[in-house]
Parts: C-alpha cells; sequence; structure tokens
C-alpha cells in the first residue's frame, strides 16, 4: 500500500511539473530598452478615446468609436512589444491589437504580423491569435495564418509582455519571453519582406472575433479599455544603412533559438495551443504552401 501512494504521489509530481511554466532561458523584454510613446508613436484615429499618463497608454471602445496608435517610422527588422493589461468582463467583439502592417503603404496589398487579442465572455479565456498575411489581403482573398492560444495566466488581472522578433528570415511571437511560435522564411513568396510600421488598437470585430461571430460586441459594457505600457521597437528602421544587422531574440548572436527556448515554446504549444491553421482540413492548403515544406 505504501508503494502503491508513493506511485501515486510521483504521477502527481511529474503530472503537475509538466504543467508548470518553464524558463525561455533568455529575457528580449530586458535586453531592448523601453521607448517614450510619444517619441515613437502617433495617434492614428480616435484620439479622444486615447489617454497617455507617465508613458502608460489607455485606449478605449465605446459605440462611437475605438482607438488605434502607429509608430512613426517603419522598420524592415526589429523587436517590438509592450506590456498590456486587459478588460475583465463582457468583452465578446473587441478586438485588442499589438501589430506590424504596410497597409497604408500598399492597400490591398500588404503584408501583416499580428498579435490579436479576441475579446470573450464571462467565465471563459481570452483568446491571444497569432497571424501573417503576405502581399494582400484586401483584394478579397484573404489568406491567413492563423495560430490560436489560451494563455497560462489571466491577462486581465496584470500586465503581461508580448512581443514579435522580424528578422529577414524568420518571424517569433513571444509571451513574457517565451515563444509561442516560429514562422520561417521558407520562400519570398510566403513571408513579408518589405517595410512595416508598428501598430496598436482596440476596435469592433463582431462579425468574427468570438466564436466566429456567435458573440457581439455589447455597449451596455462599455468602454472596453485596453492599456499598454514598456513599448519596444529596436532594429533596423527602412532608413537604416544596409550595415544595419538584425537583431537576435537569443543568446545566440546568430538569432537561432536555444535549445531551452525551443523546450519552452513546445511546452506552449503542448498545453496552450487551440488552433493552427496548417492543421485544419478545411483549408485548401495550396494558398499556404509553407504547411508542406
Amino acid at each position: 500500500m505504501a508503494l502503491l501512494g508513493f506511485c501515486l504521489f510521483l504521477i502527481l509530481m511529474i503530472s503537475s511539473s509538466s504543467n508548470a511554466q518553464p524558463s525561455p532561458g533568455y529575457s528580449p523584454t530586458s535586453k531592448f530598452r523601453n521607448i517614450n510613446f510619444y517619441r515613437g508613436f502617433n495617434n492614428l484615429w480616435g484620439p479622444q478615446h486615447q489617454k497617455v499618463d507617465q508613458n502608460a497608454l489607455t485606449i478605449w471602445l465605446d459605440k462611437n468609436t475605438g482607438s488605434g496608435f502607429k509608430s512613426k517610422i517603419p522598420f524592415r527588422s526589429g523587436y517590438f512589444g509592450a506590456a498590456i493589461k486587459l478588460q475583465t468582463g463582457y468583452t465578446a467583439g473587441v478586438i485588442t491589437s499589438l501589430y506590424l502592417s504596410n497597409s497604408e503603404a500598399h492597400p490591398g496589398f500588404h503584408d501583416e504580423v499580428d498579435i490579436e487579442f479576441l475579446g470573450t465572455t464571462p467565465g471563459k479565456p481570452y483568446t491571444l491569435q497569432t497571424n501573417v498575411y503576405i502581399r494582400g489581403s484586401g483584394d478579397g482573398k484573404i489568406i491567413g495564418r492563423e495560430m490560436k492560444f489560451h494563455l497560462w495566466f489571466d491577462p486581465t488581472a496584470n500586465f503581461h509582455n508580448y512581443g514579435i522578433l522580424w528578422s529577414p528570415k524568420e518571424i517569433i511571437f513571444f509571451v513574457d519571453d517565451i515563444p509561442v511560435r516560429r514562422y520561417p522564411k521558407k520562400s519570398a513568396y510566403t513571408f513579408p519582406l518589405r517595410p512595416m510600421w508598428v501598430y496598436g488598437s482596440i476596435w469592433d470585430a463582431s462579425p468574427w472575433a468570438t466564436e466566429n461571430g456567435r458573440y457581439k460586441a455589447n455597449y451596455n459594457y462599455q468602454p472596453f479599455v485596453a492599456r499598454y505600457t514598456n513599448f519596444k521597437a529596436s532594429g533596423c528602421s527602412a532608413y537604416s544603412p544596409a550595415s544595419c544587422h538584425p537583431i537576435s531574440a537569443s543568446p545566440h548572436r546568430s538569432g537561432r533559438l536555444s535549445q531551452q527556448q525551443y523546450n519552452a515554446m513546445r511546452w506552449v504549444q503542448t498545453h496552450y495551443l487551440v488552433y493552427n491553421y496548417c492543421r485544419d482540413y478545411k483549408r485548401d492548403h495550396s494558398l499556404t504552401p509553407e504547411c508542406y515544406r
């Protein structure tokens, strides 16, 4: 009986340790300095729904409008991030985002790299959606490359760090310095290479944001608020000399993730990945050839 009890104890210990958040062993948020919001960004829309207090930005959505901001300069590679705190309660239909895009420079034929928080109903978790668009999403033939996650913490309780590393050879998405997704360049056709700006926004995406549009934004719960701080935008701007080298988000100068970072990413994808476009049998994967390479 004692042996059986000890075995059960070991099983419980192994099970609980497998669900413990691993350390990635490297912290991009501590390697790249914060930038002042006003030095790095401008309001893009909804200025009356945007407030900065001691370099912490608050933006909100109500039935009149949402709000967005945009970096002052475009980049061709770099690390981009912010600490974000989301609103609790009913947020269905609402999107809070941090992303890279060149939609204004190439309307209807743009590139985009997204971190989007899909609003939810009370008792259900937020969904973190990562996405990549290449050369065109405004022509009616949207080809998204979505991977969606639930988080291992409550994103409404405190600020957490979210980041995107974009280099000429890969895109890596980070949550609290843990790489959750790596999107490598497998061809020029499937990878964004043109300069992009950094954006953030809160807006009403009721037609699709929550359970494919089942739940809409309910303005009885307005305003819907998102808070950002600890802004990061480090790398090669579109105006940097050709000698500017892409930065690394790992201990390796090459930018290659360490084994410890890969292990942390595997932990996230094992326990918290809820959708992968490459595994969606309803998708036409002739449009996403990287799924087979």
